[in-house]
């Protein structure tokens, strides 16, 4: 089953500088991987080179991506001739906030004294900016513990059927 590449999905344009809040290449790459994963690892192990080749990503940083993700138990790899990577859970257990956070650690977007509890901030009861910043960490967790791989593999699915029919003049 041949799918449209994740990368197009999920947008592989790096934004203009400080445009826009970025995740680094390893939440982008290590999510283009998972959704590979989902979509070819259902009847076998899929490789390193397999997916490095399908995602234009270098199996020696894919390779440091899914030591990652095998920690973070999104993954399993096979040894041997037929070997590879599978998912470690059912393709709708797993969130994008799981693959970001397994790679990227922290995903709140702006980080306060105050708001960690930390109480190092002066001005920690009058600051009312730390409310904006508390949203945005909400919404971004909200977000991205809110859609799951399965979501994307049928995501991708569309845009290639999408695609199809444009090729055949539909």
């Amino acid at each position: 089953m041949l799918l449209t590449n994740p990368s197009t999905l999920l947008g592989n344009k790096l934004p203009e500088e400080g445009g826009q809040m970025k995740l680094s290449t390893k939440g982008r790459y290590g999510l283009r991987a998972m959704i590979d994963l989902a979509i070819y690892s259902e009847t076998e192990p899929v490789s390193i080179q397999s997916i490095a080749d399908r995602q234009n990503i270098s199996e020696r940083y894919l390779e440091q991506l899914m030591a990652k993700l095998k920690k973070a138990e999104l993954v399993i790899s096979t040894r041997g001739a037929s070997g590879g990577y599978r998912l470690a859970k059912p393709v709708g257990d797993i969130s994008v906030g799981d693959v970001l956070r397994a790679l990227e650690g922290d995903l709140r977007a702006v980080t306060c004294d105050a708001q960690d509890g930390e109480g190092g901030c002066e001005n920690a009861d009058l600051c009312v900016s730390r409310y904006v910043w508390q949203k945005i960490n909400a919404s971004i967790t909200n977000t991205v513990d809110t859609m799951y791989l399965d979501q994307l593999v049928e995501e991708s699915r569309k845009i290639k059927e999408k695609g199809q029919m444009q090729t055949l003049g539909c």
